[in-house]
This record gives structure tokens, sequence and C-alpha cells, in this order.
């Protein structure tokens, strides 16, 4: 029977070696009432201790939310994750080697709860081969004192695959989740959250485990009063419903307590969509979303690929292809800042391993991703550099399962730039270099690309290079751009260059493009 607790109940339920699996997207049904009052216990009394973190996606926003209650010394002994880029107080004492911790891909683990809750021993997937997670480099580790093997290479059929272990997942035995509604029974709904993510595979794994499953709602409803369709997490499957102390607990994401058009109770006229800036954000999304076809099935990447989003908004083109997110979101404009993960006017939202279900049999079409670093091999770091430690989220699923994918980015960092009649002119260089001789931290194989015949292109505002057998080879450059100066100089190496083009003009002019009568519309199977 289902316990109404309040927030001062909530870490007295969690015991010192507990296993804590939390749900979330940046801010997206993240139950942070229920992680601050960890937080505030652990402070207090130096209690529970060791507790081992599991988690999909990167949950948090600066240092003072999501999973960052989390990031105290004593309080985390051990960490498998998907994105650690939310949460910097974690990330600190990993760096530090305080923390055994792992990086997973994101839909990896999406699957894992599954298998884990299912009794089987782990899944066998293409996903992570040739990356960092790959045990003949890193084995997904993130610092010296993660030893430890859970992933295994293994060969059927004489193709080769990552054979991930259920086994570190079994310790996941407390359940921390967000909703929207419980009603007396325990029956949750979602109906206000922005997406739905893996909240019933949580509960299921740790209710299997022998564990607790604590549930963060808004407001309480009388039983049987629920279309048994609305229900999301059946009751039998909670413990505990914390009703929110405060509405500061339970923003929709981290940047907005609600917006009704991320979880469709309205509808947003396409003029209230933020228009871009003519700048060098604008020219990469302009250029990136050349590439699509009417009627493409489209994953959009957090930070610079969210341009291509606002473009086809822009353009008119946003309803005649389907833009996704990981976290299960279909159709609309993907939003973008720290509320990644919902999207406006969406049209489906189902739950994050059934979209990785999807990717990870080759759904997507085309992906527009991030590049932090490129090599002349066409690897791609968004991993891990320096200090920063943001962990791959969906990016190896994507990236390795889509049929195409274009790689949006800068060529350097920082630098100022100004367009002058449709040409492009550097006014100070960049800081540092992005395309680089060898990436820190190899989260896309350009030879796994290569070899298994993916598209691959890297769009930057000045210069746009595909990948070949060779490696990097420049087919575009911007007007106005000198290319041994601005381009090849830039570079850690010589890209190939053969018969390299200039960019459509249209790209930096202050007018509509036109794209709805200038791209091709895709071809149906049948």
């Amino acid at each position: 029977m289902v316990e109404f607790i309040t927030f001062e109940q909530v870490a007295d339920l969690l015991r010192s070696g507990d296993g804590v699996f939390s749900s979330g997207f940046a801010g997206i049904t993240h139950p942070e009432a229920i992680s601050a009052a960890i937080e505030k216990r652990f402070l207090e009394t130096g209690s529970p201790k060791n507790l081992s973190l599991f988690y999909c996606a990167g949950q948090g926003a600066g240092e003072d939310k999501g999973l960052n209650h989390f990031g105290h010394e004593g309080l985390v002994k051990f960490v498998i994750g998907g994105h650690f880029g939310f949460h910097p107080r974690l990330v600190k004492l990993i760096l530090e080697d305080k923390i055994e911790a792992y990086a997973y891909p994101q839909g990896v683990i999406s699957h894992l709860i599954r298998a884990a809750s299912g009794g089987k021993p782990g899944i066998i997937t293409h996903i992570g081969l040739g990356t960092f997670v790959d045990p003949r480099k890193d084995c997904a580790a993130l610092n010296s004192i993660s030893k430890r093997k859970f992933i295994e290479l293994v060969e059927i059929d004489g193709k080769e695959y990552l054979f991930y272990k259920s086994e570190p997942f079994k310790k996941a035995n407390f359940a921390i989740i967000r909703g929207t509604t419980a009603d007396e029974n325990g029956n949750i709904t979602m109906e206000k959250e922005a997406a739905t993510l893996e909240a019933l595979s949580i509960a299921t794994l740790a209710k299997n485990n022998g564990g607790v499953v604590v549930v963060q709602v808004e407001r309480i409803a009388k039983k049987e009063t629920f279309h048994p369709q609305m229900v999301k997490i059946p009751g039998h499957l909670v413990d505990y419903v914390l009703k929110t102390p405060s509405e500061d607990y339970h923003w929709q994401t981290f940047q907005e307590k609600y917006n009704p058009a991320y979880s469709g109770e309205i509808k947003v006229p396409p003029s209230e969509f933020p228009k871009l800036p003519l700048n060098e954000r604008k020219i990469i999304g302009r250029r990136a979303a050349f590439e699509l076809k009417l009627g493409n099935i489209v994953n959009i990447g957090i930070g610079m690929p969210e341009a291509v989003s606002l473009v086809a908004s822009e353009e008119g083109i946003f309803e005649n292809i389907i833009l996704t997110v990981e976290d299960g979101v279909v159709g609309g404009v993907p939003a973008g800042g720290l509320s990644f993960g919902a999207s406006v006017n969406p049209w489906a939202i189902i739950d994050q391993p059934y979209m990785f279900d999807f990717y990870d049999g080759g759904g997507i079409e085309i992906a527009f991703l991030g590049m932090a670093e490129v090599d002349e091999e066409g690897n791609v770091n968004v991993s891990k550099f320096g200090s920063r430690l943001p962990g791959p989220g969906g990016f190896i699923n994507i990236s390795q399962s889509a049929k195409k994918v274009v790689f949006c980015g800068t060529l350097t960092v920082g630098a100022e730039l100004k367009i002058v009649d449709e040409q492009l002119k550097i006014v100070k260089e960049g800081r540092a270099k992005k395309f680089v001789k060898k990436v820190g931290h190899v989260t896309f194989s350009g030879e796994y690309a290569e070899k298994f015949g993916q598209e691959i292109l890297y769009v930057t505002e000045r210069a746009v290079f595909k990948l070949s057998k060779k490696g990097l080879e420049l087919i575009e450059y911007a007007p106005g751009i000198d290319i041994e100066k601005d381009v090849i100089s830039q570079m850690e190496f010589e890209p190939i260059i053969k018969e390299p083009k200039e960019m459509d003009r249209r790209i930096f002019s202050n007018k509509i493009m036109d794209l709805k009568n200038l791209l091709p519309t895709k071809q149906k199977v049948r």
C-alpha cells in the first residue's frame, strides 16, 4: 500500500550503500525535492554515505540543482551515467579520483534498465564500438580508479559487438522519480511533463531488485479517477509519494516553470518561435539544413545543432520533416538551453527506451550533432577535454546509427566574424583550434563510420568537410574566405583538397532561403 510522506521523511528511507536510480533529462522529470532532501540529511548528519548512483541523461543546472545535490565527498562512491555536463560538483569529485565513475551511451543505459529488471545478463549491441567505451580503449572509465570491466567485446556470426553487463544495475534498489499526479492508490500520471523518459523502467528495476520506489508529484487525486491509459507508473510499483513542498522544486524544466506547449496543452503558432540573427550560428544551421530532404526523420542535438530546428521553423519546413529528441519526443520544434529535451508543439511523447530502439536500429535518416574536437581521421570528441567532462549522452547511439550525420560547430573557438555583402570576414581569429591532430577522447569513430558506409559531414561557418577513406576532404568554403589563411592555417592537419566549391550565398543573406522549394523530397521505400 502506498504511503504519502513529507520532505523531512524522504531521506530517512535511504540507507548507506544503497543504489539510487534517478529519473530526469536536464530538469525534465527530475525529482528535485527528493534530491534536495537527501543532500540536506547528508550535510546535517553525514548519512547516508557510499551510495551508488545511476541515471540515463544528465540532470542539473549550475551547481545547485539536479544531481549536484549528490556532489559531496562521501555521499557517492560509484556512478554510471550518460551525461555529466549539468552537474559540475560530481564531475569535480570524479576528476579528483574520489568517485569510481563510468560514462555509458545514454541509450545503452535505458536498455540496460530493462535488461537488468528482466533478469537478463545484459545487452549486446554495436553501440560504442571504436569509441572510448570500447574495452580496447577506456572501457567507459572516467578516471584512474575506475578499473572494473563491465563491457566485453564479443563476436557473433563474424561481426563485432559490445556486451554490456547488467551486473552493476542489480545494485539499483532505490528509485527516485517525478510525475505530475498521484492518486490515493499510488498510480502516477505525467500529463504536465515534457517527456516521460524511462520512469516505468526505473520503477520496475528497483522493485525487482527488492528495493523502494519514491515518486515526487505536484498534486494528489482521489483513487480510481484516472483513465487507465493515463497511468504511466501503476501503483503496485510505487512505495512512497512525496507531494512537492514548494513549486520551486517542481519546474517543468530547469529553465521554465511550465510551458503548456511542451506537454501538449496548447499549440503555439509559428510566429511565436524565435528567429536567429545572421551570425555564425545561423550560417552553420542554414548550411546544415541544406542536407535535409522533405519527409526526413531527424535528430537534433544540443548546442549548435539547435540552430537547424530554428532555421527549419523560419523557412516554414518544420512540419515537412519529423524532428525527434532522444528522450522520446516526436515532432514539433526542439527547445534549447536548459529546456533541451522538450519540444514546442510535439506530435507524440514516447518512453525513452523505445526511442533508442528506433535510433539503434537505423531509424534516423539524418542527425545534426555538435563537435568540440575533430581530428584528421574524422573522429569527434564531445565527451571529455581538459577539466571538462560532459560525457556522451545520446551522442554515440545517434552518431553510430543514423544513416547520415552532420556535425555542426565553428572552426575555431571564439572567433569574431562579420558578414558584408553576403561574404564572411574574420575580424579576430579564435583562441583555440577545434580541428586537431588527434582528439583527446573518441566519442565518434571515423573508422567505424567509414567501415559501415555512413555519410558524414562537418559543417563550420567558413568551411564544409566530408569524411572519405583517406580522411577529411574540404568540399566547400564560405564566400570571402581565404582557404589557406582562414581555414588550413587554423587546423592542426591539412585536409584533402580537390575541387572545393563556394558555399551557397543565400546562406549569408538576410532573406529567407526558400528551402521549402529548394530541398528534394525523400523517396518512399515502396
